[in-house]
């Protein structure tokens, strides 16, 4: 009978040290660091970074957004797209390998095993053994660290969308509302099933980002690879014996390289989809040919035409600057700018004008023709704001009603404007008018466009 599906047997990642080992943990510690502190910054009397849903609010540092400030997010999520493209050209899965959530969060959460349960053949040693109290001492122990964990950044993550401050206190004092509480644990529930058990099967089955990088790849993209003209034919030997005497390349086939690979795979089959270019096989292959006395570089990051041209590395750092990395880099830098020209002009109110629909005008006790209007001011500044207002574009026209708001800092308000003009003064018809809206002590002002509706 022929079995359509094999079940998955769990990778024990041995641990390795090297430059790219070393720069993996600290973007594990900066990413981490910014997450969890972020939310304690305070910024005046407010969270420095907060995602106010409940009142439609996002306040970044000094910058207060509201939903119709969405192009901002819009730009944002166009820039990562462009900018995961422009790595991806250059250097493959450079996101996965270093700074991906399910990466820093696997690496974590290994680290902690490895603490309390030891290095690889220790942990499978573990696994396989019979039940004992020393066997469960250490299974509940490193559970109880990667809930704990888990339950911290989920209460972090919910502390973006809550003041963290307030969350704190209502989560001592079980005061959390049932949502606050749902998302803390669902959040804490996906790291610890991702992080914790299923690891690298995120990355192969889950995360489609595996699936569609080959039409991101070209030959000129580095990524981590195996030197088979130089490694071939492997073989152990001693240190002492010469690799050419014995008709061997430089691979002592000591499977070191599949040993510490996260996701189980060997590199000296070729570049696969499950390869998330951590550069771990790389780090103890370099190791090994140290303690063989071999050159290092065995395994590699470089590129498919380096490879076969045998580039040196000047050349493949020339190559990388091609045409298609260069008009990434060019739109990148072209929309990142636009955006923060953007912010960088942005009046920092809004204003809306609607035309009062009950009553398209009136005559009033005065003699004067009158048109009724909501016009609301949405205050996206820290402090209270005065603002003027003032009407053009008909002869006689003006505001009747009060000519100055005041708005709370990061509220809106809506206010009712009353013009009007003389009657007779004008043909009848649709004509346009323009509102003008001054922030009082700045130079901040907003036009609106409207009309005025004479009848006929």
């Amino acid at each position: 009978m022929v079995s359509l599906y094999a079940a998955s047997k769990k990778i024990y990642p041995r641990s390795v040290e090297g430059i790219f080992a070393y720069w993996r943990w600290i973007l594990v510690v900066l990413t981490q660091l910014v997450f969890y502190g972020l939310p304690w910054f305070e910024w005046g009397t407010r969270q420095a970074v907060l995602f106010d849903l409940a009142s439609r609010r996002f306040y970044i540092f000094g910058l207060v957004l509201y939903p119709q400030d969405f192009i901002y997010l819009t730009g944002l999520l166009v820039i990562s797209a462009l900018a995961l493209f422009l790595f991806t050209a250059v250097a493959g899965r450079l996101w996965c390998g270093y700074a991906c959530p399910q990466t820093v969060y696997s690496e974590i959460f290994l680290w902690i095993e490895r603490k309390v349960e030891g290095d690889r053949s220790a942990r499978m040693r573990l696994d396989d053994a019979d039940f004992s109290l020393e066997k469960l001492v250490k299974k509940w122990y490193k559970h109880i660290i990667w809930i704990f964990l888990s339950i911290w950044t989920g209460f972090t993550f919910v502390g973006y969308f809550t003041p963290i401050r307030e969350l704190a206190m209502e989560f001592f004092l079980t005061q959390m509302s049932s949502w606050e509480l749902f998302w803390v644990f669902f959040y804490a529930f996906a790291t610890y099933g991702n992080a914790g058990f299923m690891r690298e099967q995120v990355c192969k089955y889950m995360c489609p980002y595996a699936r569609f990088q080959s039409a991101m790849f070209d030959n000129d993209t580095l990524i981590v690879t195996y030197d088979t003209e130089r490694g071939e034919p492997r073989g152990p030997r001693s240190k002492k014996a010469e690799a050419g005497a014995l008709s061997l390349g430089a691979c002592v086939d000591c499977t070191l390289c599949v040993q510490v690979c996260p996701t189980g795979i060997d590199i000296r089959d070729g570049l696969q989809y499950e390869c998330i270019g951590c550069g771990a096989c790389a780090d103890v292959c370099d190791t090994v040919m140290d303690k063989m006395g071999y050159a290092r570089g065995l395994v590699r990051y470089s590129t498919q035409n380096a490879m076969d041209n045998k580039w040196t590395p000047q050349q493949i750092w020339q190559r990388l600057m091609r045409p298609r990395i260069q008009i990434y880099t060019m739109i990148l830098v072209a929309v990142t700018v636009g955006l923060f020209v953007s912010l960088s002009l942005r009046t920092p109110f809004k204003v809306d004008v609607v035309r009062d629909r009950s009553t398209l005008s009136r005559i009033t006790e005065y003699g004067t023709l009158e048109n009724v209007y909501r016009l609301q001011i949405m205050n996206a500044a820290e402090t209270v704001q005065t603002y003027r207002l003032s009407v053009k574009g008909l002869p006689g026209l003006k505001i009747t009603t009060d000519t100055e708001v005041m708005v709370d800092p990061a509220q809106a308000r809506w206010v009712v404007l009353r013009a009007d003009i003389p009657y007779g003064s004008v043909e009848g018809g649709s004509h346009k008018i323009t509102f003008e809206i001054q922030a009082l002590g700045t130079d901040d002002f907003v036009v609106e466009k409207s009309v005025f509706i004479v009848p006929r």
